[in-house]
């Protein structure tokens, strides 16, 4: 049997986060549940209207191509792209198409064609009921929304990789502002470009690797469609080349359900679109616009998630906290809030980021696994860098920073207050009488560790913790059992 090697592109589109849309006034609200209501006559194409640039969907889309290193166009323009649909009120759409706003770049190692700037489409809502007939219905509130395409070259080789770029590009849309990108709306959508061909002697991922004919899939409304969609192309098209057939360049869509693609139409070439420039816009000479130039851009960008993980290896954070806090905003908060009050109260000689890395990735992640978010507003920076601060001044077991955090996370409260009473016991006084009780309790466990089963002093330290509810200091109470137990 052949083995086949796949290739895969992916054509991103992400609505902008903007006050209007893309070329008038009217409101970009992707939360808005009227049908037509963002709608004026720009928007619908009504004759003798005239489109306005958005300038901040155009510095949104700097923005992004900065972020990912490609080359900022000085020249740029605007040109209508033709087809008839009933989504698109004016038949044509304003794209872009010789002169993007952006090319090249690379993201998360896949290297990237180009990003550029269109107007959104309207909604189509097929099969709605009208009089007892089927219909379709057009709610124009996203068209003219201001969508960013991104396109990369064709250096994917698996359906994972692929979902990986894509998630890389949602995190980084929401760093820079650009977008919510949330796919359940709509507001991210992903087409993927997938072929195969036979393996190359010489590399599986050679650049003289042939390539096959593409196929693009389309309605690939979240991650994990991406990925289903992709592996099925690749297992499809393969099977029809061992069969000895040719795949036809075509544009299928996903059916979520069923797990599959389906054909429906063949694949237009860029001279079925008949693009000319937009006749109704000016071109943009970008080095001559203030707001746009690079320097400017580049001063305004935050730290992007790849420089954060960067940063938390260099601090010793561990990978998969590291992509928790890069991810997910409110432990990123927590932990960024929590290390900086840490680092500013000089607390111990431990690594204040590791320290509050261990506890938030693994604690309070876990208590939010299992009991849900409602607690994770209890716990503050504040409280929880006082609380591990006394772990790294050694007041309190870890035992006891736990108990503390779980109490807290439940039932509410101030966790710099509420760890004062798991401060450890270090009076060696009161300790003895503990470390008696527990030799008189447990002399099976006693004999073994003179028997040299060093295990059971690990045992009978458990016992004294248990005994003073986690508030001994388990170093003393070791000490403390060795000596009198000789």
């Amino acid at each position: 049997m052949t083995l086949y090697i796949p290739t895969i592109g992916l054509e991103i589109h992400a609505e902008l986060k903007t006050r209007t849309k893309m070329f008038c006034d009217s409101q970009n609200d992707p939360d808005e549940t009227r049908p037509n209501v963002n709608v004026c006559p720009v928007c619908m194409g009504h004759p003798g209207t005239l489109p306005v640039i958005n300038k901040e969907a155009v510095k949104h889309v700097l923005r992004v191509g900065m972020a990912v290193g490609g080359t900022l166009a000085d020249f740029t323009e605007f040109d209508r792209k033709n087809y008839f649909y009933p989504d698109i009120p004016k038949g044509y759409q304003i794209s872009q198409y010789q002169n993007p706003l952006v090319l090249g770049g690379k993201l998360d190692g896949v290297a990237i064609t180009r990003i550029h700037l269109e107007e959104d489409t309207a909604t189509s809502i097929h099969e709605s009921r009208i009089m007892n007939h089927e219909s379709s219905l057009v709610d124009f509130n996203r068209a003219g929304v201001p969508l960013m395409e991104l396109v990369t070259e064709p250096v994917i080789h698996s359906a994972k990789e692929a979902s990986h770029f894509a998630r890389e590009l949602q995190l980084l849309l929401r760093y820079l502002g650009a977008s919510d990108a949330n796919m359940e709306k709509g507001e991210m959508r992903i087409e993927a470009n997938v072929s195969v061909a036979p393996l190359s002697p010489l590399s599986p991922v050679s650049p003289l690797q042939q390539l096959g004919t593409k196929v693009e899939v389309k309605n690939l409304n979240s991650f994990r469609a991406a990925e289903r969609a992709a592996e099925y192309e690749v297992k499809r098209q393969s099977g029809l080349l061992e069969r000895g057939e040719e795949v036809v360049q075509e544009t299928r869509g996903w059916d979520e359900d069923a797990g599959h693609t389906l054909s429906q139409r063949r694949k237009e070439e860029s001279h079925d679109y008949r693009y000319f420039p937009e006749p109704d816009l000016p071109v943009l000479r970008l080095s001559e616009i203030p707001v746009f130039a690079a320097s400017r851009l580049k001063k305004e960008l935050p730290e992007l998630p790849s420089e954060k993980r960067a940063r938390y290896a260099q601090e010793g954070i561990a990978r998969a906290a590291a992509d928790m806090f890069v991810a997910d905003a409110r432990y990123g908060r927590l932990f960024e809030e929590t290390v900086a009050q840490m680092k500013a109260s000089h607390a111990g000689k431990m690594n204040a980021a590791v320290l509050a890395a261990n506890y938030i990735s693994t604690d309070i992640a876990g208590l939010v696994l299992r009991r849900g978010e409602a607690g994770l507003s209890h716990i503050t920076a504040k409280g929880l860098s006082a609380c591990l601060s006394r772990v790294a001044a050694r007041e309190i077991s870890s035992r006891g920073a736990k108990d503390a955090i779980a109490e807290v996370f439940e039932k509410g409260g101030d966790l710099a207050e509420i760890s004062k009473r798991y401060i450890q016991q270090s009076d060696a006084r009161e300790l003895q009488r503990v470390v008696q009780e527990i030799i008189h309790a447990h002399a099976n466990a006693v004999a073994d560790f003179k028997g040299g089963t060093e295990a059971s002093l690990q045992f009978l330290v458990g016992q004294g913790m248990k005994a003073t509810r986690g508030s001994a200091n388990p170093e003393l109470l070791r000490e403390l059992l060795r000596k009198a137990i000789g």
